[in-house]
């Protein structure tokens, strides 16, 4: 476990420095969905940040850092995890009107706008981590929240699960449920029959199923754990490295969105190629827009682009 955590951290955080370097160096944030992956992965990395605190805590049973840095972890920690959410359910919505009615909504995906959203997204965070911000302490050996009664735990628990899994997985799955019967509808008015005019539907399908299972495997068994361990009474140790595992789970969220970028995105693959073998002439070097069918194609080529 030492070590599947060591790794997740790592993995993390270069991951997720390399795609926020690929958009500031070759892309430089110049439309709305560079805009929200670099939020995405600044928040990732961060995240990726109080793993080893977390870690520590697990291992040895206790909180050595004192009161004031569990605080800070803590919040810290919320605020990147609900931010890490809030940017994919804003990239969902942002992919549903990219590919389905570009020009309808061409306005508001402009990156200014885009950037004011993100802005919106992290101090939306940081509102939702206050009302727990205050709770957390390490008086009693472990940083946790500290409160009087279960009912309090089950309506923490229930406000997290809610703004930070449910409503976001709900949002996301009605984004890309109506992206794909938007593009079947528009393949079957198409003239196009043949596999390339097929192949854009089959990589979305592809990334829809990739995006959204990834994201309820990670995040789901945590949440399950914390409503079980409002009603544990036995076995406290096989559950305790079952929650380890599940924490770690969690975690792995955030290093698992540069890996997909890496296979399913072909821009972004690029992108890496371009800064990890600057050499190789397989590799482009020149500029290349991440979104650069959105508005000027509505064939839906972009579909390359994890969402």
């Amino acid at each position: 476990m030492a070590f599947l955590y060591l790794l997740v951290c790592i993995v993390g955080l270069a991951g997720n420095c390399l795609v926020i370097i690929a958009i500031l160096k070759l892309d430089k944030m110049s439309t709305s969905t560079t805009v929200y992956v670099f939020n995405l992965a600044l928040a990732d990395g961060l995240f990726m940040v109080g793993l080893p605190f977390i870690a520590s805590q697990n291992f040895q049973n206790q909180w050595v850092f004192g009161n004031t840095v569990c605080k800070v972890v803590m919040v810290l920690d919320g605020i990147n995890q609900f931010t890490s959410v809030f940017c994919l359910t804003a990239m969902s919505i942002d992919r549903y009107m990219a590919l389905a009615e570009p020009f309808r909504f061409a306005r508001w995906r402009t990156p200014r706008c885009a950037k004011v959203v993100s802005m919106s997204l992290w101090f939306f965070s940081l509102l939702t981590i206050l009302p727990m911000a205050f709770h957390f302490s390490a008086d009693r050996g472990l940083c946790f929240p500290d409160f009087p009664t279960d009912a309090w735990w089950l309506g923490v628990l229930s406000y997290t699960f809610v703004i930070g899994f449910a409503t976001p997985f709900l949002l996301m799955t009605v984004s890309y449920t109506a992206l794909l019967i938007s593009l079947r509808s528009q393949q079957h008015h198409s003239s196009v029959t043949n596999h390339e005019g097929r192949r854009p539907e089959q990589q979305m399908t592809k990334m829809v199923v990739a995006v959204v299972v990834v994201f309820g495997m990670c995040w789901l068994p945590f949440y399950t754990f914390n409503f079980l361990s409002l009603y544990q009474d036995g076995l406290f140790l096989t559950f305790g490295r079952a929650f380890e595992f599940v924490v770690l789970l969690s975690y792995s969220w955030s290093c698992a969105n540069p890996i997909l970028y890496a296979f399913l995105s072909d821009t972004f693959r690029k992108h890496f190629c371009t800064l990890l073998c600057p050499r190789a002439k397989s590799c482009p070097s020149t500029q290349c827009s991440m979104e650069r069918y959105d508005l000027n194609d509505t064939s839906v080529q972009d579909v390359t682009l994890l969402a």
